[in-house]
């Protein structure tokens, strides 16, 4: 899976550097920033998935660029800041802010935060992200979104019933993520918001018996799935890759 890529933006040397290696040793890719033409350069130069933004930086305000960031893209940002009156988060989370963390905090806090950011963020945007790649490959599979077909690996076309499908694309969206019941429905209605004909029914035993009839169509051995598996505890999680293409 892809590594995530920090920022850490702080006008203070010493803070960037402990923040950066802390990130690093705990298995992100972190590179650091000290004012907003440093964090437009590193934009412009690759991907990144969340922003470390400290509120003070000498002359300009954190706010005010994750303000800037903000009308431009969804990139999630984590305010940081000494400043931790309620009216202060408030500003902060008004101009789009995902958290917004206090100075001082504990390192394992602030890595328990980004996370849970990355994990938000992974799984509102993949949905909308993957509708525009039409084609998805999966363990010998390919789903054909245009086409609303799905192949199996022997080049047979699989019929899928339409909550099926539905079901099939929240997951192919959420690759190695385990999906508790309550997502998986989340993931349903949003495909029934842009076009499916019938609201699906959430309660946990109509998403495991909507699984199972899955499980029986893509599974060699439905009884022990090797892709859509069961995340004891969670609900259920693809353990495949999944890879996405346009198609012409």
């Amino acid at each position: 899976m892809t590594i995530p890529r920090l920022m850490v933006v702080d006008d203070d040397a010493e803070t960037r550097a402990m923040l950066t290696q802390f990130l690093q040793q705990n298995g992100f890719i972190a590179h650091a920033a000290e004012n907003e033409a440093e964090i437009r350069a590193l934009m412009q130069a690759g991907r990144v998935d969340l922003i470390l933004l400290d509120v003070m930086l000498g002359s300009e305000s954190g706010v005010e660029i994750c303000a800037r960031l903000r009308r431009e893209q969804d990139v999630p940002i984590i305010l940081v800041s000494a400043l931790s009156q309620d009216h202060q988060r408030m500003a902060g989370y008004e101009v789009g802010a995902d958290d917004y963390v206090a100075k001082p905090f504990n390192p394992d806090l602030l890595l328990a935060r980004v996370r849970a950011v990355l994990q938000r963020a992974n799984r509102s945007a993949s949905l909308v992200h993957r509708r525009r790649l039409a084609l998805f490959r999966f363990a010998g599979w390919t789903y054909d979104g245009k086409r609303d077909e799905v192949l199996s690996p022997q080049g047979f076309q699989v019929a899928l019933s339409q909550r099926e499908t539905s079901l099939l694309k929240v997951f192919l969206a959420n690759p190695h993520i385990p999906l508790k019941r309550e997502e998986i429905q989340a993931g349903l209605l949003e495909g029934f918001a842009s076009g499916s004909s019938a609201e699906p029914d959430g309660s946990g035993r109509a998403i495991d018996m909507l699984v199972g009839r899955l499980r029986s169509k893509i599974e060699s051995d439905p009884k022990d799935p090797q892709m859509l598996r069961t995340a004891r505890g969670i609900g259920y999680v693809l353990a495949v890759d999944v890879a996405e293409e346009q198609t012409a």
